[in-house]
């Protein structure tokens, strides 16, 4: 059975599917790999809010109960995934409507992350996510032990 470019080299694919479409030769398209790909875009963007979620709940539960052991390395990490939330929103606002739902999935990778990074037995981080959404994109705001 031949293989398909996008099999073989998937830019070289990417860059003549983006030709075929300039060119208004949607004819020449493979568009059940296009609508594919398009679907995983969408997939792929959620999935990496749910991620940045994740990351920076984990760092403020982290921040929250083990005072002693906070760094500088916490702040960048708390403001980068802050920072990277942002401009997903920015760039793709339809978005917004999905960050409760992106919070409520992160909720338990977080804690997972946590625990892990912490030695802190899984009932020490309460049962759902602590923190208001105000509070996760609040620049300011950092929780207390």
């Amino acid at each position: 059975m031949p293989t398909s470019l996008y099999d073989n080299d998937f830019h070289q694919w990417l860059d003549r599917t983006i030709a075929l479409v300039r060119d208004g030769r949607f004819d020449e398209v493979d568009r059940e790999i296009l609508i594919d790909e398009l679907e995983s875009m969408g997939k792929r963007d959620r999935r990496e809010l749910i991620s940045h979620f994740a990351i920076l709940i984990a760092h403020l539960l982290k921040w929250s109960c083990q005072a002693s052991a906070r760094s500088s390395g916490w702040l960048g990490s708390i403001a980068e995934q802050r920072l990277q939330i942002t401009d997903q929103l920015e760039e793709s606002p339809s978005l917004k409507g999905f960050v409760s739902e992106a919070v409520e999935k992160a909720y338990p990778k977080a804690v997972t992350l946590a625990e892990r990074e912490t030695g802190l037995a899984r009932v020490t981080f309460p049962p759902s996510c602590p923190f208001s959404l105000r509070e996760l994109t609040d620049d300011d705001f950092y929780p207390r032990p």
